[in-house]
């Protein structure tokens, strides 16, 4: 294994300036911002699940999904832990606050992959976290 190719923590100023942006419009469920931060044949993919594969099916997949957690009434605040990779291609570990209007708070442990081309619109996205605790709240 070639370690002189690893690459930890490298993001630039501007590079974090345009995550914590990216982030800005998750936490905001603004689904027009967010798409149009994509590439037109960006791929984002939910832990095991198939990809979605173009803006228009992860606008559908997207909003399908914003449209369940808002509908039991969250919203989503991100909690960066960790950041890794470059301008380009990073990783963030962060805790997934889902806030209920009836003051309640689910917090769940999230990882997300993300690459970007040479013009900054995201190709890919994989997100990998458990929800049931979410789904478990909002079934009691």
């Amino acid at each position: 294994m070639d370690l002189g190719t690893l690459r930890i923590n490298q993001l630039t100023s501007d590079g974090f300036a345009w995550y914590r942006e990216y982030l800005t419009v998750l936490d905001a469920y603004d689904l027009d911002g967010y798409v149009a931060l994509l590439s037109p044949d960006v791929s984002v993919q939910f832990n095991n699940d198939e990809p979605m594969v173009g803006q228009d099916v992860a606008r559908a997949g997207l909003g399908q999904f914003w449209g369940s957690v808002t509908g039991m009434g969250y919203s989503l605040v991100h909690e960066p832990l960790n950041i890794y990779g470059n301008d380009r291609h990073f990783v963030l570990e962060a805790l997934n606050h889902y806030d209920g209007k009836d003051g309640t708070r689910v917090t769940v442990r999230a990882t997300a992959w993300t690459d970007r081309d040479d013009d900054g619109m995201v190709t890919s996205v994989r997100l990998y976290q458990d929800l049931s605790p979410l789904y478990a709240r909002s079934s009691s």
